[in-house]
């Protein structure tokens, strides 16, 4: 095996240990929000004056999707939409007083996952994580570069 194939695998290993690890606390204590449901409260939470588009760029996801999720959302009462008074065209959305509550807990979990995992992350040095975070900006750099090359428009489809 090469050593491309050993940093997927590894990758790939990795995440699907934490999504394992993480997936019962997650689902007990976000129960009956679906992960893309709670990512996209994160986003709206960290991300003022969200929209369908910028959502659908954020997670590689169509317009139209992007717009059944947030209307799910409303219909869930975590969040809300508005508009502002210099833009009546766009659409924005904010969280409800609900959708902080699900956020503050999807924000402490990840607070105790990294404390769990704090042990390995502490004998990183600062030279090791400089080249691994150089690795996964050139890496994603190349995919998008990539998704440009294919024509791929996130915001049409």
């Amino acid at each position: 095996m090469n050593k491309e194939d050993q940093v997927m695998i590894g990758f790939r290993d990795l995440f699907n240990k934490m999504a394992h690890l993480n997936k019962s606390k997650m689902n007990a204590r976000l129960k009956g929000h679906k992960p893309s449901e709670v990512h996209c409260i994160e986003y709206i939470g960290s991300h003022l004056d969200s929209n369908v588009t910028k959502l659908a760029e954020a997670f590689y996801m169509t317009r139209g999707a992007t717009s059944k999720m947030t209307k799910r959302l409303i219909e869930k009462g975590l969040i809300e939409s508005y508009q502002k008074p210099e833009n009546k065209k766009e659409i924005y959305f904010r969280l409800t007083e609900q959708g902080i509550v699900i956020n503050n807990v999807h924000d402490d979990l990840h607070k105790e996952f990294q404390e769990r995992d704090k042990a390995v992350f502490e004998e990183v040095t600062e030279e090791q994580f400089s080249r691994m975070l150089t690795f996964v900006e050139r890496y994603s750099k190349h995919l998008d570069d990539e998704i440009k090359k294919q024509g791929i428009d996130i915001k049409s489809e």
